[in-house]
């Protein structure tokens, strides 16, 4: 049996045996078919692309917005974050000589820095033609993270294709609370 067609039964099953669009198995896996079937990336179709946060309403009390640190903008929402499954740790960077008292496990520290996320609207422009970037701010051009099509190691060790890698220093959470009648943001 042909080993593509094993990864798509796979899939199915993960996803309850129904196809899940939203579902971010589905949505890495069309990420990773669409880099396979067009390596210029010139012409991405739009449904590959997560709304931008900044034009439409958020519902209350059911995703995390993320902004950016510096200017605040709306940059992406929870639903766009593809996880990922953590990696063996600094074993995977021993090209770069990590040595035991540099583990990032053993001192209570988070091992992945970054979120990975599928693209966004804003996105858009650095993507196009292009196979690895820097993912700047749309607002105010800090740099966020990067991207590359062919993928990027994350700290914990796992190397994520594609890759949509915002760094988790570089964004604020921001949940909306409820309050009576009213909504508040917590950041």
């Amino acid at each position: 049996v042909n080993a593509g067609f094993q990864g798509q039964l796979k899939l199915y099953e993960a996803m309850g045996c129904a196809v899940d669009s939203s579902s971010p198995l589905y949505k890495r896996y069309r990420l990773e078919m669409l880099t396979e079937r067009d390596p210029e990336l010139q012409d991405l179709p739009r449904e590959v692309f997560a709304v931008d946060p900044t034009s439409i309403c958020q519902n209350p009390n059911t995703e995390v917005l993320y902004r950016c640190r510096k200017c605040r903008r709306a940059l992406f929402r929870s639903s766009s974050i593809l996880s990922h499954m953590e990696g063996s740790g600094p074993t995977a960077f021993a090209h770069k000589r990590i040595t035991d008292s540099a583990q990032l496990c053993g001192d209570g520290r988070e091992k992945c820095t970054s979120y990975f996320t599928e693209p966004v609207q804003w996105m858009e422009p650095a993507l196009l033609g292009v196979m690895e970037g820097q993912l700047l701010c749309p607002k105010c051009t800090s740099k966020l993270g990067s991207f590359s099509w062919r993928g990027e190691q994350c700290s914990c060790g796992r190397w994520v294709t594609p890759a949509f890698q915002i760094h988790k220093s570089r964004v604020d959470e921001v949940r909306t609370l409820p309050v009576g009648n009213f909504q508040a943001a917590k950041t």
